[in-house]
This record gives C-alpha cells, structure tokens and sequence, in this order.
C-alpha cells in the first residue's frame, strides 16, 4: 500500500502496453487447434494527475462475462464487486467503482495471482503474499516490525500483504471482515483485503472528483506512475464491461 510502486509486481505504467495470458490458455501448437483466446491488453494512458477518473458501468454487471474477458479471475472480481456494493451502501458519497480496485488488485498482486498464486473458493490465497522486506534497501522504506512479524513472518521488519498489499500496522487499524462471521479480518482472503481497500480509498473522500481520486491513489502508494497504471487498468476493465 504504502510503499513503493515495485514491491511485489514492478510498476507496469513502464510498459506501453500490458499483456498478460488469459489463465489456462496457452497458445495454439499445431494447425487444427482452435483458435488461441484474444491477449487482453491495457493500453498505458498518460493521462494528467488530477484530471480524470475512470468512470465504470454499475456493480451489476455480469461477473463471468467480465471476468472471461479480462484477465481478472471470477473470485477476485466477485470480491471486488462486493466491496463497491458494500461500500455504496455504507459510504455513499464516496462512489469507489469496482474498476477502481480492480486497477489497485491488477497493479499490487495481479489479482492475486502474484508469481502464479491463485485464490481458492473461499477467498483464500493459496499460499499467503508477502512483499519483501522493508529493510531500507535501496528503493524500499525502512520499516521496522510492527506486529512481532504475527502477518508476515517476520519479527525485524515489516512486509505488505496479501492481495492489496497493506503493512501490518495499517491492516490492524484499518482491516474489515467482509463475510460478517466473526472472525478476524484476513488480509490473504480476498474479500477482506479489497473490502479494507475500499475502506482506505475512501478515507480521501469524494472518488467521482478527479482531484480526490488521485489523492486517494497517492495515499495508496505515492507515485504518478502508480496512479497512471491503475487508471488506465480501470479505464480497460469499465470498457470490457461496456
């Protein structure tokens, strides 16, 4: 969240274009194969900070269709969808779109699918994502532990998690269990995470207004780059919803 751009994916505003495989669709090896499915692209919008906001067709839409278009797995979809929903509900003036997380969960972890994770059925990471340490390397803060390593393992120094990628400290202050069960809030589970996203975002306000929406992408992580990556990731998502 709060760190740098580069933590677990690179920022992939350095590309022109991004190009991921669809899952389970590799391409054709001999000449009666059926036709490859389409690479879906995300063309890199330079767009001005604080101008625009990627605008998004409403949280009904049909999730499988969605998600068989774009490289976002159905159950991170779902959960981004839940935590609009939840969210319009609960804070209404904030008016955060599903594209909207859908660009935070593509820039942080590739929808959780970071170095070929995946999410299972119950929101669940396969194996939990951790970013590196945050040592004070060269490009990295130096951040100290915060919860005696109790969400990244790690008793020295802090490390984001899960599939939104929050520090420990920030996840204990913030995170939210979107299932309602009692239980505490997961930041591997992919409900909880992009439900304590939602909540972050909105901490900046109004996201309908161009200047707040990149305020809250700053927030999130400090970078034009960064918030260059996930507008134009939002923007591709809204249009292959459309």
């Amino acid at each position: 969240m709060v760190i740098t751009a580069g933590v677990l994916v690179s920022v992939i505003a350095l590309s022109l274009v991004f190009v991921l495989w669809p899952r389970g669709a590799p391409p054709a090896t001999v000449a009666d194969d059926p036709p490859a499915t389409p690479l879906f692209t995300i063309p890199y919008l330079d767009v001005a900070s604080g101008s625009q906001v990627p605008q998004a067709p409403p949280a009904t839409i049909v999730i499988t269709r969605v998600s068989s278009h774009t490289d976002i797995p159905t159950r991170a979809l779902q959960a981004y969808v839940l935590a609009a929903t939840l969210t319009a509900q609960r804070i209404p003036a904030c008016h955060l779109t599903w594209a909207t997380l859908a660009g935070v969960g593509r820039v942080e972890s590739d929808h959780g699918q970071h170095s070929g994770d995946s999410i299972g059925p119950d929101g669940e990471e396969a194996t939990p994502i951790i970013g590196p340490a945050l040592d004070g390397s060269p490009g990295v803060r130096r951040v100290p532990d915060t919860d005696h390593g109790a969400l990244d393992g790690d008793p020295v120094w802090d490390h984001a998690v899960g599939p939104m990628q929050f520090l420990p400290s920030r996840w204990r202050t913030l995170g939210e269990r979107a299932s309602g069960d009692g239980r505490p809030a997961d930041p591997q589970n992919i409900d909880d995470a992009a439900l304590t996203a939602a909540r972050y975002l909105c901490a900046s306000g109004d996201l309908s207004v161009p200047a707040t929406w990149w305020a809250a992408m700053y927030h999130y992580n400090n970078s034009v780059d960064y918030g260059r990556a996930v507008f134009s990731a939002a923007v591709a998502y809204a249009q292959a919803a459309s």
